[in-house]
């Protein structure tokens, strides 16, 4: 180990940068963010630097570096595009016993600043010895995406509860297991996504009971398809997960994700063939939170369009269940930007619209008026099984034959398929290519742009232009 490292506090500390570029500026941020006092010497200030000085946050002595600058100093930074001056400076450092940082100039430095993952009070820092800066900004990258945003107030949290719980439990063993049953579950879980309230109700409930059950669900929307579209909160969740409970929407690919010692069980939903009825799957989910299980309700989309959400949660909050919503891309955006066909656009239409093809009762009884209005968007969940009815009531409730329509089938994966033609011809376009669920009806001027705007071709090389060709009689 090149360097040892170390978290120095500088709340309050005299420190110094001696440069007035951007990348003193930079330094200078990260030294106030510590709570340092700066003072940057230089000649001339950048733009960011003068304001701060203006502002009253930091100090300016205007002129070149003199050693007698780092008198009573507790951190310097040499930040300058002249290496004597940054010699200078670090030579004094030494003389004085002060860590010093030249940038980029490892030789020059007694201390390497690290690349800084700031989720405080968690602080996670990365370096390579000052070799490879570009590498440690690679690896704090990959962190970023792995750590949570929340987990400054999970370090927070569990501070304010350190002592109570070091009262609670005397046995050191038996401490460390209540903290990590508490920083990896729904208590951690709630402070993440900013429910303190509920955090500290369960903490007081820990700690009253420690070995009661402590169970939880997750509404988590797996977006359109694309596990590259999953949120990072998604994501963590799937793999922390004891049980997922998913449907016939999520993609395989994402199945994949989930942790591999997870139960999965099927809960799939197709019109007229459920494998549980919704208010099976309902008691299901409230019998494994209470069995202290984290459960992992992994919807297709979103949860809260047409995904049931909302009857769902009720049924958790009637139980008393610790819940939390994920939301996903929802399918039609997610369609409807891979097919190329903008939900609105100012020449076509200024409104969309999200309906499901059929009723609860299987009808497609629906606000027809409200539907055919011009210049909007009519985007349609689950009407595959219903499009020659639905593209029929379109054209009796008064759009026109002609009406540009499309249908996306997988979108955003490998297998999407996009068919564009109208209202009159997309029922037949359907049949011949044989399109699956899960599949998206878009209904309106706005697809008229899906041949030049898209870019996306799934598994298919000749995407939109191949349906086109067919609609138009061509040979395909």
């Amino acid at each position: 180990m090149d360097y040892f490292p170390i978290f120095l506090k500088l709340q309050g500390r005299a420190c110094v940068v001696v440069g007035g570029g951007e990348v003193a500026l930079r330094k200078v941020r990260l030294l106030s963010q510590a709570g340092a006092r700066v003072t940057v010497v230089a000649p001339a200030l950048v733009a960011g630097l003068a304001e701060l000085v203006h502002q009253g946050r930091i100090a300016h002595r205007a002129g070149t570096f003199v050693a007698a600058d780092l008198d009573g100093v507790r951190l310097a930074i040499a930040a300058t595009d002249d290496r004597a001056v940054n010699q200078a400076v670090f030579e004094a450092g030494e003389a004085r016993g002060l860590p010093v940082n030249v940038v980029d100039d490892p030789e020059l430095s007694s201390y390497i600043t690290p690349a800084i993952v700031d989720r405080s009070p968690l602080v996670v820092a990365v370096s390579t010895g000052g070799g490879v800066p570009v590498l440690a900004r690679l690896v704090r990258a990959r962190l970023e995406s792995l750590i949570p945003a929340g987990f400054g107030a999970l370090a927070g949290f569990a501070a304010r509860f350190r002592d109570q719980v070091k009262a609670r439990f005397a046995d050191v063993e038996a401490r460390r297991n209540f903290w990590e049953s508490v920083l990896e579950g729904p208590i951690a879980d709630a402070v993440v996504a900013g429910n303190i309230a509920s955090a500290e109700a369960q903490m007081a409930q820990r700690l009253a009971e420690p070995d009661a059950p402590s169970g939880a669900v997750y509404l988590v929307g797996a977006g359109p398809g694309n596990p590259d579209l999953l949120t990072f909160r998604a994501l963590r969740l799937m793999q922390q997960a004891d049980v997922v409970l998913y449907d016939s929407l999520v993609a395989p690919e994402l199945l994949e994700l989930v942790r591999r010692d997870a139960e999965r069980v099927f809960v799939g939903k197709q019109r007229a063939n459920h494998t549980l009825p919704q208010e099976d799957i309902n008691a299901l989910m409230v019998r494994l939170a209470l069995e202290g299980k984290r459960v992992l309700r992994l919807k297709g989309g979103d949860p809260f369009t047409f995904g049931r959400g909302g009857e769902e949660i009720e049924e958790l909050a009637a139980n008393g269940i610790p819940f939390e919503v994920v939301p996903g891309i929802t399918s039609a955006s997610g369609a409807a930007a891979y097919a190329g066909i903008p939900l609105t656009h100012r020449d076509y239409a200024q409104s969309v619209t999200f309906v499901t093809g059929h009723k609860k009762d299987g009808s497609i009884d629906l606000d027809w008026p409200a539907l055919t209005r011009p210049q909007q968007t009519v985007v349609v969940y689950m009407g595959l099984s219903t499009a020659r009815e639905l593209c029929a009531a379109f054209v009796a409730h008064g759009r026109a034959a002609d009406t540009p329509a499309a249908i996306v089938e997988a979108a955003t994966t490998s297998r999407q398929r996009t068919l564009t033609g109208t209202l009159a011809t997309l029922p037949g376009l359907i049949d011949a290519a044989q399109i699956k669920s899960p599949a998206i009806i878009v209904v309106g001027e706005v697809v008229s742009l899906a041949e030049r705007l898209a870019w996306y071709r799934g598994g298919n090389p000749d995407g939109v232009a191949a349906s086109k060709v067919q609609d138009d009689g061509g040979e395909g």
